[in-house]
């Protein structure tokens, strides 16, 4: 990616909570993938998510010297640690359940959104070139960003087709001014209920 232009802005680590043992007995577990987060220069959207814990929230903590771009030292005042700070670049999540689809790997949900959310803003397109079974795309349409995602099987590019469109399914109109769910069909009634 780097020989055609992008620039590695970030690495981090999917830690896989909950697995069982992967690898052989000659070496560890497998427990986590590495993340790679490219861009074409400098980012141009970084929402941080903020939902790490601070033990100590609440406490004021005292100054700090600092050093300002001239090289003058400079006080900073005490301040209060607040209740969360942005998380580190290991991100912990469950892996999906591959009973969930018809793909042998599928991406976690909450992977997929959190880096739609820290890397654009709504309106914005994301692309997924391999998109399987269809999370990107499904999470970004779920968080109002638009969507590319294309695949090498065409059997997943069907299934990824059918995962956004039962991720949002279309609405019925009966009285101009109250949306419903074709009552019929069992997978939009399922949603509903999710």
């Amino acid at each position: 990616f780097m020989a055609k232009g992008m620039r590695l802005h970030d690495t981090m680590i999917y830690e896989q909570a909950g697995t069982g043992a992967k690898g052989s007995n000659l070496a560890y577990w497998q427990g986590f993938e590495y993340m790679f987060v490219f861009s074409k220069g400098k980012p141009s959207t970084t929402n941080l998510i903020v939902d790490k814990p601070n033990r100590f929230k609440g406490s004021v903590v005292g100054s700090s010297p600092k050093m300002d771009a001239l090289g003058s030292r400079r006080e900073r005042g005490p301040r209060t640690v607040p209740e969360y700070s942005k998380r580190t670049n290991i991100w912990r999540i469950h892996p999906s359940n591959g009973n969930n689809t018809e793909h042998p790997a599928p991406f976690p949900e909450t992977l997929a959104r959190d880096h739609i959310l820290s890397w654009s803003n709504p309106g914005d397109l994301v692309l997924d070139p391999f998109c399987g079974s269809g999370t990107t795309p499904k999470m970004a349409m779920q968080n109002g960003r638009h969507y590319l995602g294309f695949d090498i099987s065409e059997s997943y590019c069907e299934l990824a087709r059918k995962r956004v469109h039962f991720a949002n399914p279309p609405l019925l109109i009966t009285d101009h001014s109250q949306p419903s769910y074709d009552k019929n069909d069992s997978k939009q009634l399922s949603l509903i209920n999710d």
